[in-house]
């Protein structure tokens, strides 16, 4: 996978991840769309780092799909929290993302069945 593929995916991430914050922010908070708290934009700021950081951008396709958990375990409690809220408002407010997280969510656990039978 050549680096340009990998940006273009790790940006994608971090858009998926801006909406759902976003969706939970303004749910949960009552703040306009596109606003966020200072506590929403914290956890953000955070999740963007760590997925700057990710050295496994290459082959993982979610964080929570990774074998590696590199959130502390506040941050992950944080964003699983953020992720019940947002996921099943996302097709809704964002479809296009939605459709496509569902997508590579279902195609990972498809290639995962099918290497775990093979071996």
């Amino acid at each position: 996978m050549n680096e340009k593929h990998i940006e273009k995916k790790r940006e994608k991430e971090k858009q998926t991840v801006s909406a759902m914050i976003g969706i939970y922010c303004h749910g949960m908070h009552q703040r306009r769309r596109g606003e966020l708290c200072q506590e929403c934009q914290g956890l953000l700021d955070y999740a963007v780092l760590r997925t700057e950081k990710c050295p496994f951008m290459e082959t993982k396709t979610f964080c929570s799909a990774c074998k590696v958990h590199c959130y502390s375990k506040n941050m992950q409690e944080r964003i699983r929290d953020v992720m019940r809220y947002a996921g099943p408002r996302m097709l809704l407010v964002h479809p296009v993302l939605a459709l496509r997280h569902i997508w590579v969510t279902i195609r990972s656990k498809k290639n995962r069945m099918e290497n775990e039978y093979v071996s």
